[in-house]
This record gives structure tokens, C-alpha cells and sequence, in this order.
């Protein structure tokens, strides 16, 4: 499926748009494809962008003084990522984007959604809907991470997404979930 195509259907399903106005949205987002392992966006970076996953896969992390890596976010085809607070606020990232495999995205700037919302009702509809759907997601996430064991996150890991275990590597899930790589081996094994 063509890029054009796939945003319109991710997007139909929230929002209905006319063709013009679907043709005027779309010519506000840029391609990019980026090769795995590529940092789309690094920690202190200036940001300006979101980026719609059409290929591949990306994480978002962030990384401690000691080189602790945590990561907040997989995103897959038909997600969105950048550093949101960075992006809300002018701040530099505090949080890195880089990609887990060869990745073809899309590029909306940050004065392009706010331009794209005033004029078009349903798109401010479809952005307003999405970040309560992402603050909602982060919000069970957290309070899995407090309240439930490795083995729960792992197996309800496993359950929303399986198909991350075929191209993520294991120290990552591991970070993801918030558990040393012995442990997710033990949990895999487990199974």
C-alpha cells in the first residue's frame, strides 16, 4: 500500500475528510526512509517534527548517565513518534528516536499540525483524539510497570504485540519492559 493510501486509512478511521481535504493534509507531510540503526532524532536535539510509521520500526528511548537505556515507546506501521514534550514546548529532546530496521516514514512539522487544525475541523478532531489515545496508552503503561510483575508485562507484551519479537532484539524488549535480559530469557523460556 502506497503512503498516500495508508495515511488515509489510518485516518478514516477517526475522522471523515473530503478528498481535497485529505489531498490538502497530505501535502503537508515530507518522506523520509532511514536505514536500521539510523537516530532520527538524538537527546538534545532541536524538534520540529512527528513522524508516521508507513515501514519498519522505530523506538523512542531515553538514556541515563550511566548509559541505562529505557524505552518508552516501539512504533510500528501506523504509529506516530517524535519527543512530544520537546515538540510541545521548544525544549531540546530528552528523549532519542532511532530506527530497529530500514524504515520509510512520513514527516509533519510541528507549525504544519497547528496550521492543518486551525484550518481543518476534523484534523484538529483527529490530533486532539490521538494524543488522549497515546496520554491514555503511557498512563496503563505506567501503572503496569508499578503495580504488575516482569512475567505480567511480558505475557500482555506478547498478547497486544507478537509480532515485535520477530525484528526487535531481546536487550531491547528487556528495556521495554523494564527487566535485565537474563530475566526476559527466563521469561521466554518459561512459556
Amino acid at each position: 500500500m502506497d503512503a498516500k493510501e495508508l495515511l488515509k486509512q489510518h485516518l478514516a478511521k477517526t475522522v471523515s475528510l473530503s478528498d481535497d481535504e485529505f489531498d490538502y493534509f497530505f501535502s503537508h507531510f515530507q518522506p523520509h526512509a532511514y536505514k536500521k540503526g539510523q537516530v532520527i532524532i538524538g537527546a538534545g536535539d532541536k524538534v520540529d517534527c512527528e513522524y508516521f510509521v508507513l515501514e519498519g520500526c522505530v523506538k523512542t528511548f531515553h538514556l541515563t548517565d550511566d548509559l541505562k537505556m529505557f524505552i518508552l515507546q516501539f512504533a510500528m506501521p501506523t504509529w506516530w513518534a517524535s519527543d512530544y514534550n520537546a515538540l510541545y514546548s521548544g525544549q531540546r529532546a530528552t528523549v532519542s528516536v532511532d530506527c530497529i530496521t530500514d524504515v520509510e516514514l512520513l514527516c509533519l512539522t510541528s507549525a504544519d499540525r497547528e496550521k492543518l487544525c486551525r484550518e481543518i475541523h476534523a484534523v484538529e478532531h483527529f490530533f486532539r483524539w490521538r494524543t488522549n489515545k497515546g496520554f491514555v496508552a503511557a498512563h496503563k503503561r505506567l501503572l503496569s510497570l508499578m503495580s504488575t510483575d516482569a512475567k505480567h508485562r511480558y505475557e500482555e507484551l506478547l498478547r497486544q504485540y507478537p509480532q515485535l519479537y520477530n525484528f526487535v532484539p531481546k536487550n531491547q524488549i528487556a528495556a521495554y519492559l523494564g527487566v535485565s535480559r537474563e530475566t526476559l530469557s527466563r521469561l521466554y523460556h518459561a512459556r
